[in-house]
């Protein structure tokens, strides 16, 4: 996929003399050393990471951590003391002003926490702002914050003021006055905490909705692990100015970089997050290649079966596909019965799972149809099998992940 936004050694220094802090931090003293001898803020420390084009992701860290800061940086709302900010291969942090002003009014938008509306405004003239300041006649730009508005389902409050709508819809024209420009990158700033639980919600289905319209990129910050969860295709931790660890949420759930990832996911339902491709296993069930010679393909499956002692196989294509699940019965009827294909023994109960399944409906399915389940991505690509024993040894393997970090914070 590619990279839409690559950031490399990007620091921020809060003070008069950033050189000098960089001079320290490149000597090996910490952030706090710094600001006790100098009064200096470090605000963010060597982050580099990239993001794909099309993907939601996501920074998260505790307060303080300089997650609001990094994201201030990738449109220079604050300017960065060093590195690289490479938006489709333009360097933003070198930028002369009247470039970045046309790259704001054109290709970039940003979402703020607060609603920041003009309340002198109407919702329409609102959402048409940012095509105003770039030019854009009365007209166009109204014709196009109308279609925006459609999208956020606040058409018909098109000639209201703000101060009569409520904080989620008010929410709502934030987007759409982003959404206007039709910008390829949008930065969101915890762009949903101030609104209550059931309109954060509704705005977190609203915002995936919409993406998976347009795909645009968006880097979002936020300080709740189910939002970003939810939302974020990657998530990058945040530690005092630093990166620390960069990944979807099953890779940091299962492999957390350190200490402080593992106390920041302390107490988190894993079930609740990883999906059925985590768990599945391509040596748990026999494979079938079908060849042209199905009865022996038949033959040569059952006496593997037997010999594991197992009664499943699934059926897979030379281009990785899958084709179906049989049992060690079918494949005996089909030698009977004389059987020149395949293809009339698969069982109905051994249908694929999606990768992107919840570990939690994966129980329930398993329990419901205690088969083994083929899991496929979204070409029916098969990656592997869950089984009741797969997925009893992952709950095992969890409870025993959780007892040890729990040992170690003692």
């Amino acid at each position: 996929m590619p990279e839409k936004v690559v950031v490399k050694n990007l620091y921020k220094v809060y003070g008069s003399e950033p050189g000098r802090a960089m001079d320290m931090l490149r000597a090996g003293q910490t952030k706090d050393q710094i600001f006790q001898q100098t009064g200096m803020v470090v605000g963010v420390t060597d982050a580099s990471f990239a993001v794909n084009e099309g993907e939601i992701f996501v920074l998260m860290g505790l307060s303080g951590s300089g997650k609001s800061t990094l994201i201030r940086l990738l449109n220079r709302l604050v300017e960065p003391t060093h590195g690289q900010i490479l938006l489709g291969g333009q360097d933003v942090a070198a930028m002369s002003k009247k470039a970045l002003i046309a790259l704001r009014r054109k290709d970039l938008a940003m979402v703020f926490q607060s609603f920041a509306l003009l309340p002198h405004l109407s919702v329409l003239q609102n959402t048409a702002f940012g095509l105003e300041v770039a030019g854009v006649d009365r007209k166009a730009r109204e014709r196009r914050a109308m279609e925006v508005l459609d999208q956020v389902g606040l058409r018909t409050f098109a000639h209201q003021m703000p101060a009569a709508l409520s904080g989620g819809m008010q929410q709502r024209v934030g987007l759409a006055r982003a959404l206007a420009v039709d910008p390829s990158l949008m930065l969101m700033d915890e762009a949903f905490s101030a609104l209550d639980p059931l309109k954060r919600t509704e705005m977190q289905e609203l915002l995936l909705q919409l993406q998976k319209e347009q795909q645009r990129t968006i880097v979002f910050v936020s300080h709740d692990l189910d939002e970003a969860f939810h939302i974020g295709n990657r998530i990058a931790i945040m530690e005092g100015g630093r990166i620390v660890q960069v990944g979807t949420p099953a890779e940091i759930l299962r492999n957390p970089s350190d200490a402080y990832v593992r106390a920041f996911f302390k107490g988190v339902d894993v079930k609740k997050y990883l999906l059925a491709q985590d768990v599945a296993r391509m040596d748990e069930t026999l494979l079938i290649r079908p060849s042209a010679d199905a009865r022996a393909d038949m033959a040569q499956a059952v006496e593997q079966l037997r010999q594991t002692r197992r009664n499943y196989a699934f059926v897979v294509g030379n281009d990785a596909r899958l084709r179906g699940g049989v049992s060690l019965d079918t494949l005996l009827r089909g030698l009977e019965s004389g059987a020149s294909s395949l293809d009339g023994l698969y069982l109905d109960d051994m249908g694929p799972v999606p990768a992107a399944l919840s570990l939690n409906a994966l129980i329930g399915r398993i329990v419901r149809h205690p088969l083994p389940l083929p899991v496929v991505d979204a070409q029916q690509r098969y990656l592997g099998a869950v089984t009741q024993t797969v997925l009893l040894q992952k709950m095992v393997d969890i409870d025993t992940d959780a007892q040890i970090g729990e040992a170690g914070d003692e």
